[in-house]
């Protein structure tokens, strides 16, 4: 593994180089910026807090941040969708109080209409400009071509594949020739080759200027991604921003290079650092009931991941950049696999790094029913939601209790999308280790056919 002090020294030198240039007039500034939601008590629940950016022309700005980091919150911020409940947000120099001409967004599903064309879902976008019939359709027909989709105007959307249809959301966007082009996680719901396919080619155009796009803002987690394409990132951390890395490399930019794997050892050191951190202070509140669990991957994923970490050249430790090669583990799925060993006592997180523990290894090394016993014991032990859930259905007559009664003790102190997923996750480790039983339909928990 390489040495994290050459990569901070390594870093440090490239935030020194890749400064904003001055002069670069802002697209977007949020200043203070803040938002809340309101907890079932009626408290507020900060998902965002103390967010001061500036966004420049001619700059991709990458936010880069867990599941429930805030960072598909401030986008929605930035394209006036939402209104911040603190601060303030500056577009082109005027108060943000709403979608405005010149910002477009790009989400991660393709959101189009399945009974309109190609070319109809692309002048939707132009809609709202009041554009003569033939203006409007001069430009669609010009997006549809710029984005690589000439030929297939009036193909509808199930004719389509996944990144054809992605691409004419991105034509949808570009067709009101923004200013300002936001995008939502645009390419994860691709497969690997059809997205490094969609960001080579945006990237190329964005260099050869052929869009009229000042700025982009793209929320990712995917951290290769970031570097690949973004000029700053900003590493968001419950709900605000723990570092700022500039990336002063040259396009098209080479994932092999020294240079690439630098910056993204840095922003594996910076994550896997801010897991462990939330990890340990959730452990606190309330006997560590409250703890967020991550999205929960497979099972059969996470056996894959140790029985790969275990196997030779790893030896049971390794970078989480090199696993990210394996395809096996790619996106989300690695943070997640990564952060559930960990909170599990298979495995150590420490700086952009994953090492098995003892258990981990005979965990790695088991069958079947051997594994499923020693999660089943480690869930109980590690997981005071999961012994909390068994505890309860002991305890009731009947032995069986309903979801809301558990959600409710965590949105008391997590938001509703940390709450909703950790909830997703105890369910399906409690499932497997065969502590409990839930019913989808009825929402309720229960000791039927669990384990003794």
């Amino acid at each position: 593994m390489r040495s994290r002090n050459g990569v901070r020294a390594s870093i440090e030198n490239n935030m020194t180089a890749s400064a904003n240039p001055p002069g670069n007039p802002v697209i977007l500034e949020m200043r203070q910026t803040g938002m809340s939601f309101t907890r079932p008590g009626g408290e507020p629940f900060p998902v965002v807090s103390e967010i001061n950016l500036a966004l420049h022309e001619g700059e991709i700005l990458g936010l880069l941040g867990r599941s429930g980091s805030g960072k598909s919150t401030l986008l929605r911020i930035a394209a006036g969708l939402i209104a911040p409940t603190s601060g303030e947000v500056v577009y082109r120099g005027q108060p943000l109080t709403g979608p405005s001409e010149g910002i477009a967004v790009v989400f991660q599903t393709f959101a189009l209409l399945p009974w309109l064309t190609v070319l109809e879902n692309v002048e939707l976008g132009l809609d709202a400009l009041g554009l003569s019939r033939e203006e409007a359709r001069r430009r669609a027909m010009s997006a549809i071509d710029l984005i690589g989709l000439d030929g297939f105007q009036s193909a509808y959307p199930r004719e389509l594949s996944g990144g054809m249809r992605q691409r004419v959301g991105f034509a949808r966007a570009m067709v009101i020739q923004p200013v300002l082009l936001l995008m939502d996680e645009p390419f994860s719901a691709l497969d690997i080759l059809t997205a490094e396919m969609l960001r080579t080619d945006f990237i190329d155009l964005w260099v050869e200027h052929q869009i009229p796009t000042q700025s982009v803002l793209l929320v990712t987690h995917n951290i290769e991604e970031a570097v690949l394409m973004c000029d700053r990132i900003l590493v968001l951390a419950s709900g605000r921003i723990a570092s700022e890395i500039p990336v002063a490399l040259p396009h098209p930019r080479n994932r092999q290079s020294t240079e690439f794997q630098t910056v993204v050892d840095e922003l594996y050191s910076i994550l896997t650092s801010r897991a462990i951190e939330s990890i340990k202070a959730h452990g606190q509140i309330h006997g560590g009931l409250v703890q967020p669990l991550p999205a929960a991957v497979g099972l059969n994923l996470l056996g894959g991941f140790v029985e790969a970490l275990v196997s030779t050249p790893h030896n049971g430790e390794a970078d989480l950049a090199e696993m990210n090669n394996l395809v096996s583990f790619k996106g989300k799925d690695l943070f997640a696999i990564a952060e559930a060993l960990h909170i599990l006592e298979f495995a150590e997180l420490r700086e952009g790094a994953i090492k098995l523990t003892a258990a981990g290894r005979v965990f790695a090394q088991s069958g079947a029913e051997d594994r499923k016993g020693l999660f089943k014991e480690h869930l109980l032990r590690f997981v005071p939601l999961a012994a909390h859930i068994r505890r309860v259905l002991d305890e009731r007559e009947g032995h069986a209790a309903p979801r809301v009664r558990f959600q409710s003790e965590l949105e008391d102190h997590l938001g509703p999308e940390d709450a909703e997923r950790t909830l997703r996750t105890v369910i399906r480790w409690g499932r497997y280790a065969e502590i409990f039983a839930y019913d989808d339909e009825s929402g309720t928990f229960s000791l039927d056919h669990a384990g003794a």
